[in-house]
């Protein structure tokens, strides 16, 4: 299994994991970790094989955030590296857009950038006893990955004030008390949950009904419009009722067996508004 800038992927059936693989640096991020994690989590969402991805640390410590040794992250930016960020930042993919359900396995400690990167992922298992921390405050910075949009829809504005203003650790049994993570569980049964639920994923749904509520779910926090978000929601459920994946998941019940879906979960459907009525949807 090569490591390519920190980064390793191992493939079991329909699951890939991904791992952060600098264990000597507790998986700290250095610039070239970030741009091959997000490449690697691109691919495999491409990938039709793939169905579920699970990334996790090498090691003690899922991640202690930025690497700032010599060659690590520098959050000094001079004009130069200000423009090749932004250029970066512009085309980096975006986990909340890609249709394969992304299961963060927090196998140990996690900080700073270690957290902020596994907040953007679908769910999380943590380690109950594991320190986890929003640290940004303490280091002189602001926390950033889009954790200020998200984290206070997981857990609350007065939970997500406290723990942004303080930048206080906290255990993984917080972290799952709070909504933050699903689960917390001993650091040995945090991987071996998290690759279970993935392959539950995997073989037992839909990936084009599991993509496209993926979709739909994050484009929803962001709708303001209740009645809006209602129609949408409802006309794709009609959509994805004349699908083969619907008559062959009732097909799979009734009969007691395993689904044999052939729905992509890149399926794409084209959402309008007409000028007399509420949102709706085109077949593509």
């Amino acid at each position: 299994m090569a490591v390519i800038d920190g980064i390793s992927v191992e493939r079991a059936g329909r699951v890939a994991t991904v791992w952060l693989d600098r264990p000597d640096r507790g998986n700290g991020f250095t610039s070239a970790m970030q741009v091959e994690l997000h490449r690697q989590l691109s691919d495999l969402d491409r990938d039709e094989q793939v169905r579920a991805i699970v990334v996790t640390g090498r090691g003690r410590f899922f991640s202690t955030g930025a690497d700032m040794e010599p060659g690590g992250s520098n959050f000094a930016f001079d004009e130069e590296q200000t423009r090749a960020a932004r250029q970066m930042m512009a085309v980096r993919p975006r986990p909340w857009q890609l249709r394969t359900p992304i299961i963060g396995a927090l196998n140990g400690a996690a900080v700073g950038l270690g957290l902020t990167f596994a907040l953007q992922w679908d769910i999380r298992i943590v380690n109950e006893s594991a320190k986890y921390g929003f640290v940004f405050a303490r280091r002189g910075l602001i926390p950033e990955q889009n954790s200020l949009w998200l984290l206070p829809r997981l857990v609350g504005a007065g939970a997500a004030v406290e723990l942004l203003l303080t930048g206080r650790l906290f255990r993984g049994e917080e972290a799952a008390r709070i909504g933050l993570a699903t689960r917390a569980l001993p650091g040995d049964q945090v991987l071996p949950a998290a690759l279970e639920l993935a392959d539950e994923i995997a073989t037992e749904c839909s990936p084009a009904a599991v993509g496209l509520t993926k979709q739909l779910l994050y484009q929803m926090l962001a709708e303001p419009d209740r009645e809006a978000a209602f129609h949408r929601e409802w006309e794709t459920f009609r959509w994805a009722g004349r699908q083969p994946d619907s008559s062959e998941g009732v097909a799979a019940f009734l009969e007691k067996r395993a689904p044999n879906f052939a729905g992509s979960q890149q399926v794409e459907v084209r959402w309008a508004q007409p000028v007399d009525g509420p949102a709706w949807v085109v077949q593509p």
